[in-house]
């Protein structure tokens, strides 16, 4: 995996305060956010987004940058702060400024918490004479030009933003994760066991380090990962071929596409089809063409969830069929199939179908999980016998995870078999204490919060006579494509 270092030193525990901005670049539209820390584990949060035009995506990038420049100014003027006053700029020429960290949804090299390199451009972006500058930079310089009193202090991946959003609500995180349209995983690591960092003045400091583990990437030979024919037609004809294979098998990008194509095979079995007497859709033709949401409404219309409710009646068999008929209504909308040719058998086959597919990505959700605790030391594999906690990590205590994604908070027991993927890999009295909570906006709250440790980082240097890293120091290995792939995904 790539384990990329954040340069995020120090995460918070909800007493902090203050007033921050986050910047979330990463589509159509861009969104500034003020964010009060109130130091009793909760924030309050103004916001507003703005249109990024055609124009803008593809012009010259200074332009680009000027306009995310004037919405921040924009954003400051319209309305007033709400929070501490004193990080908010006077128009006297105070020289005061207003720290802002920048959430950039597109791949960078890091090197430094206030410092990245753009690799490429994805999202539809081309903007000209940016890859290979640093964005923070870009950002900053078009503040100064406008003579904006706001200084970008921090560069913010989404999943470290996870972490520190839901460290500051909760008390303390140890790992973010993101399990939605993509999937990846930043923790806290020790920085001495950092080696890309060799020699940067960071390592004498020692102490801990968020690291972005970009997991999604893991086992691109898939020597390790349960491949199936339907998963290699999948890789095979995505825009990423052999790579993000881990990600392939969890993320909501590709459930739908993996379960289009067991639908398919069962339409063609030969001599007899097994589904649906042999016919198909234009829709289930479609590379694409089912959405992973269909397979969340199978579920929910099979557990009688969400507009599904109340759960069927009657007898077990009386049940089941009531299931059934609320599925095939599913198929017949979502499919854009014919009534008539959806049997109850039918919707029995791609319910269990849907059913294995979700279930095999929560399972390995957990077992990403399951990996971090290992590798920290705060969990041992479990073999079903008696197990010793014994020289463990944060023994007997809470082992805070936040989590994010439109999987782990929408689809039905998502959490709960990956909390069971999690026991049966480390053993139950270790998963009882793993505290898994949904992280409030880590591009924006998490982000502000970056901002936060930033701003003590650089307290810190001064105090101790460092002033910020000497670039030709910093000698951290590139990330590899392994990394520029799981941001275009996400």
């Amino acid at each position: 995996m790539a384990m990329i270092p954040t340069f995020v030193k120090g995460v918070p525990d909800g007493s902090e305060t203050g007033t921050f901005l986050a910047l979330d670049l990463g589509g159509t539209n861009l969104r500034v956010c003020e964010v009060t820390l109130l130091g009793d584990k909760t924030f309050s949060l103004r916001q507003q987004k703005y249109k990024v035009s055609e124009a803008l995506k593809t012009g010259e990038v200074t332009t680009l940058f000027d306009y995310l420049a004037d919405s921040v100014d924009a954003f400051l003027t319209d309305t007033p702060s709400q929070g501490d006053d004193s990080h908010v700029p006077h128009a006297d020429g105070d020289s005061s400024y207003v720290p802002l960290a920048l959430t950039f949804s597109f791949p960078v090299e890091q090197s430094a918490l206030d410092s990245g390199v753009l690799l490429t451009w994805t999202k539809g972006f081309s903007a000209k004479n940016a890859v290979g500058k640093d964005v923070v930079k870009l950002l900053q310089d078009a503040f100064d030009r406008k003579h904006i009193h706001v200084k970008c202090v921090a560069l913010v991946n989404d999943t470290v933003g996870a972490l520190l959003s839901r460290a500051y609500t909760s008390g303390g995180c140890i790992l973010g994760a993101i399990f939605g349209t993509g999937t990846n995983g930043a923790y806290v690591e020790e920085v001495s066991k950092i080696t890309k960092l060799n020699q940067n003045p960071t390592v004498a400091a020692g102490g801990e380090m968020i690291v972005n583990t970009e997991w999604g990437g893991f086992n691109n030979s898939r020597s390790a990962l349960p491949t199936t024919p339907y998963d290699n037609k999948l890789d095979r004809e995505s825009i990423n071929p052999r790579f993000q294979a881990f990600e392939k098998f969890i993320s909501g990008m590709y459930l739908g596409e993996i379960a289009r194509n067991v639908i398919l095979s069962l339409i063609d079995a030969a001599p007899k089809p097994l589904l649906f007497g042999g016919r198909s859709s234009a829709l289930l033709n479609k590379q694409w063409g089912l959405d992973t949401a269909v397979l969340s409404e199978i579920e929910e219309a099979w557990e009688g969830l969400g507009r599904f409710s109340p759960p069927a009646q009657g007898s077990p068999e009386a049940q089941k069929e009531e299931k059934l008929w609320r599925i095939q209504g599913v198929l017949a909308h979502r499919l854009e199939l014919p009534l008539p040719d959806i049997s109850l058998a039918d919707a029995d086959i791609v319910r269990q179908v849907c059913n294995l597919i979700a279930s095999r990505a929560a399972r390995m959700s957990g077992t990403a999980v399951a990996a971090i605790l290992v590798h920290t030391e705060r969990a041992r594999l479990w073999d079903n016998g008696e197990q010793s906690s014994a020289g463990l990590k944060d023994q007997g205590k809470r082992i805070g995870v936040g989590v994010d994604g439109s999987l782990v908070e929408f689809y039905p027991n998502f959490q709960t078999k990956l909390r069971a993927s999690l026991r049966a890999l480390v053993g139950p009295e270790v998963e009882s204490r793993v505290d898994i909570g949904m992280a409030k906006d880590g591009s924006g709250a998490g982000a502000a919060l970056c901002a936060l440790v930033a701003q003590k980082q650089s307290q810190a240097n001064h105090t101790n006579g460092a002033y910020g890293y000497d670039p030709e120091d910093i000698k951290v290995t590139p990330p590899t494509e392994v990394a520029y792939i799981s941001s275009l995904s996400r």
